[in-house]
């Protein structure tokens, strides 16, 4: 009798122990971050927009957290993706541009069109962990839609490889240039795929790639991928939290979709339009309406957000589900795009590839209506590296950099500041400074407090964003001690890569 009350106790200890885990689980938020393409800082109406209807979204901010000082991980859009990837800035990260694997493939036949027979960016490096990886090992489902840009097909980082339960979308942002292509890649666990396969779009292979043809085509991407989220998302049940990323390609160029209302309201708001010729080489087709196709665009994603909130709502799932909406880069003047009229920038200088701020300050909206105040806003400085620390923290992974350092790296680094204290209420932590690099441009920056520092082919220039948020104003030479301070912080951070180098600035003290 003694045995088997001991072994009822252990077993009633063990199921309250189960019991609790799962409760603990189920209290755990949902996670959906959805990060668009080339949107500028000034392009949503609650951070200025005043030509471009967004409703969606601005209620995401008013019953959400508004950042006004958040930073992109790059000024282009793989390293970007990179850095909320990886946790590290780009002068550690393996990625820290756009190098392509297509440009030497074969060519394969789809239908009437050739296409590459490889497609994709350099790969994460396998032994550093990414985000995926790390929410799907503390039990998290995972799903991504929309752009990947973080390996080519066949590579050791692709979806399936990377932590990744279901991916529909593009392995490959040469591919997302056209939003009407002529294959989209897939990956799901639940369909039985061993690895990432192409879904042959087969109405749209049937006509050309460019030019009047280009028109007859009707699979439009944004539609199919932002349906396969949705399907993805009304799979997911209470207490079993999901992490889902949302990358979708609008509003970047081409400036391409379907001729509906949204659209037919934009030309009636810009009855004086204009017209761009196409560019075959780079897959942007020609367009009109240049200035209504762009707006319908970014009113269009507002839509789809939209949609995904309501689904939220009616599923019960919204009060514990943490929405992220933000955007890659600064804005473009890509396949024909117009920033100067829209005041794209936000009286920010600078545009996509640049580390002015233009190009690398974001908006950066945080919903989560169990924990987050409404109407919040917040002055906090972040960049996407923090992303991984603050989602660690907020379902209770401790001493993740510890945890999930790489045996395999001498100096695995992990750049990333939590800002889940802001999130809650509670007293935050700043940086000691954020830090950016791109080699396409030559092109270095720090931010320190209100000092940023940009370095153009090696040559420093300094501004005062307290007073001169445009940079207008090189103030390097009124203060030497600031720029040497910054320029150590330079040589301390920047690591060495054979795809990606800058020129560094030459060290006065």
């Amino acid at each position: 009798m003694q045995e088997s009350a001991k072994y009822l106790m252990l077993m009633c200890g063990a199921a309250s122990a189960s019991l609790s885990a799962a409760n603990k689980a189920s209290e755990r938020p949902n996670v959906l971050y959805i990060m668009c393409d080339d949107m500028g800082y000034g392009d949503l109406g609650c951070y200025g927009q005043q030509q471009i209807s967004t409703p969606n979204i601005d209620s995401l901010a008013r019953s959400g957290m508004m950042f006004l000082q958040a930073y992109a991980g790059s000024p282009v859009s793989a390293p970007s993706r990179a850095c909320l990837m990886t946790g590290q800035h780009s002068g550690h990260t393996a990625v820290r541009g756009n190098k392509e694997y297509w440009a030497s493939a074969s060519m394969v036949q789809y239908g009437n069109c050739l296409d590459y027979s490889v497609v994709g960016q350099e790969p994460y490096d396998p032994r550093h962990v990414i985000l995926p990886e790390i929410m799907k090992d503390n039990g998290y489902t995972t799903g991504m839609f929309g752009k990947w840009a973080g390996g080519y097909e066949g590579s050791a980082s692709t979806p399936d490889r990377r932590g990744i339960d279901e991916f529909f979308g593009y392995i490959c942002q040469f591919q997302a240039h056209l939003y009407y292509p002529n294959f989209l890649n897939r990956y799901s666990r639940a369909m039985g795929d061993t690895a990432v396969v192409r879904e042959v779009l087969e109405q749209n292979v049937q006509h050309p790639m460019f030019g009047d043809g280009y028109r007859l085509r009707k699979q439009y991407s944004a539609d199919i991928i932002h349906r396969r989220a949705m399907q993805w998302l009304e799979g997911q049940q209470q207490g079993k939290p999901f992490f889902g990323l949302l990358t979708y390609t609008l509003p970047h160029a081409e400036l391409a979709q379907p001729s509906d209302s949204i659209v037919a309201h934009y030309k009636n708001q810009f009855f004086t339009d204009h017209t761009w010729g196409g560019d075959e080489g780079s897959r942007y087709n020609p367009v009109e309406h240049t200035h209504a196709q762009f707006a319908a665009m970014i009113t269009r994603l507002d839509a789809y957000v939209g949609e995904i909130v309501a689904l939220l709502k009616r599923k019960g799932l919204y009060d514990n589900t943490i929405v992220v909406f933000t955007s890659d880069n600064g804005p473009h003047e890509e396949g024909g795009a117009d920033p100067e009229f829209f005041g794209r920038d936000g009286k920010l200088r600078g545009l996509k590839r640049q580390c002015l701020e233009g190009g690398i300050r974001v908006p950066f909206i945080v919903n989560w209506p169990a924990k987050i105040a409404a109407g919040s806003v917040s002055n906090h400085q972040l960049a996407f590296y923090d992303v991984m620390p603050t989602l660690c923290e907020i379902i209770g992974v401790k001493n993740f950099a510890k945890r999930y350092a790489s045996k395999e790296i001498n100096d695995d680094y992990f750049d990333g500041l939590s800002f889940a204290p802001e999130l809650t209420g509670k007293k935050q932590t700043s940086h000691e400074f954020l830090y950016w690099e791109f080699h396409e441009t030559d092109q270095i920056a720090v931010r320190m407090g209100d000092w940023k520092l940009v370095v153009m082919a090696g040559e420093p220039h300094l501004y005062n964003l307290a007073t001169d948020l445009h940079e207008d104003n090189d103030v390097a030479a009124d203060y030497p001690e600031q720029v040497d301070e910054m320029i150590r912080i330079i040589y301390r951070e920047h690591t060495d890569n054979p795809y990606f180098t800058v020129t560094l600035p030459k060290a006065r003290n």
